[in-house]
């Protein structure tokens, strides 16, 4: 399978503490029949950082099994410990994954070698196509575009999604690594501007919400029409601008009650919205079409 396009960063929607298996296949169905192009399971939107181990690998098998074959799966795998994120990343093979996510590891804060021998040996030891990912924000760490290129010469390393917010970066990545690596946007913002500097797709949080503008976007960038892809790029701006009003997934898992998908809850230590950022939130929402 082609990994490209429009893809969901999934929510792992909870209902008294658990993981609601229902929700979650409800809103995989969702995005599928809206267009989209892939489900990301147990990344930063899924909640991935307070998930048991046992949570995490059945998160993997249901999305797998409830999408059966009719998009990729890229199971996020990543771990501050490259022992961890070869575990999970051979229970996402063995589960049937299409390609597996990333991050690069978080707390440690590792030089850019320390970078490069964590992804080569995930890859030597796991053959499935890997997506590395970029989040510094999040990571307190930066994978250079030079670190970057190195381990694109990695077979199975495929990609990347490029959370740095800088242009100039993705640029970088995408001369340097040539055009057969797949070089994704993380963040909603970015999607037209990465796409149309060579960009495969993006990685998206707002289609969560909206999956059938993210996936028209994509669909229309593709085809040329480049005046449509960048109303919808528009058309979605106060999506991506008020989805982030507080810490990712708090204000999409917001949404998506707020919306009658889920039940909206949160593991701490993330917590409810301020009511005065929900206020904004709904009002947003509200303007879109999404809530009545």
């Amino acid at each position: 399978m082609d990994i490209k396009g429009a893809m969901v960063a999934i929510v792992t929607p909870f209902k008294d503490g658990r993981v609601d298996e229902y929700g979650l296949v409800r809103l995989i169905e969702f995005q599928i029949d809206n267009g989209i192009d892939a489900i990301v399971p147990c990344g930063t939107t899924g909640e991935s950082a307070t998930l048991s181990y046992k949570e995490h690998e059945r998160v993997i098998e249901l999305t797998i099994d409830a999408v059966k074959g009719r998009v990729p799966v890229i199971a996020g795998t990543g771990s501050n410990s490259t022992e961890e994120a070869i575990s999970l990343t051979k229970a996402a093979k063995k589960a049937g994954a299409d390609a597996v996510l990333l991050i690069t590891p978080y707390y440690n804060r590792p030089t850019q070698e320390g970078l490069f021998f964590h992804f080569k040996e995930i890859a030597k030891e796991v053959d499935i196509p890997q997506i590395l990912y970029n989040v510094p924000s999040r990571t307190g760490v930066n994978l250079l575009p030079e670190t970057v290129a190195r381990l694109s010469k990695i077979e199975n390393i495929i990609g990347i999604k490029e959370a740095s917010g800088s242009m100039r970066q993705v640029t970088e990545i995408i001369d340097m690594c040539g055009d057969d690596f797949v070089v994704l946007s993380g963040e909603d913002m970015n999607n037209f501007p990465i796409i149309s500097v060579g960009g495969k797709g993006m990685i998206s949080v707002v289609a969560n919400v909206a999956p059938s503008d993210v996936a028209n976007m994509w669909d229309a960038y593709e085809q040329n029409d480049y005046k449509k892809a960048r109303e919808l790029h528009y058309k979605t701006f106060p999506l991506s601008r008020d989805l982030f009003l507080e810490t990712n997934p708090v204000p999409v898992k917001t949404a998506l009650a707020l919306m009658g998908m889920i039940t909206g809850e949160l593991r701490l230590p993330l917590a409810p919205m301020l009511e005065t950022n929900k206020k904004k939130l709904e009002k947003t929402l509200k303007l879109y079409g999404l809530l009545k």
